[in-house]
């Protein structure tokens, strides 16, 4: 757990500049937190290293600079509603122009895998 803690208080560093700089940043520009986040995911994913760990922020802040912060939290909310059960799962997972916001989703996340993991 230490090594996990350690980890994680390094990442919000790397992440702080961002949040001191909010002020200049754009309107599309996302919240530390949903930085944070995604990068937690990306580490899950991808081992709890240094390496995972910079190639992971990489990856958010080229996702970023892709993504609309509205389009991602749209696209995540359609990811998120599509694992559900019941008619409401079935109108998100049957919607045609929701399967355009995941592929602006997917399309940014492959570009972040070309820049930040190859």
């Amino acid at each position: 757990m230490g090594r996990w803690r350690r980890g994680l208080c390094l990442l919000a560093l790397a992440l702080a500049p961002v949040a001191a700089g909010a002020a200049d940043a754009p309107a599309n520009d996302y919240p530390t937190t949903a930085r944070l986040d995604y990068a937690v995911g990306c580490m899950a994913a991808n081992g709890q290293t240094r390496e995972a760990m910079e190639r992971c922020a990489c990856s958010v802040d080229t996702l970023a600079s892709i993504l609309p912060y509205d389009r991602y939290v749209e696209a995540e909310t359609i990811l998120s509603m599509r694992q559900g059960v019941g008619q409401a799962a079935s109108l998100f997972r049957n919607t045609p122009m929701y399967d355009d916001v995941i592929a602006d989703l997917r399309r940014a996340q492959a570009e972040a895998e070309v820049r930040c993991f190859k």
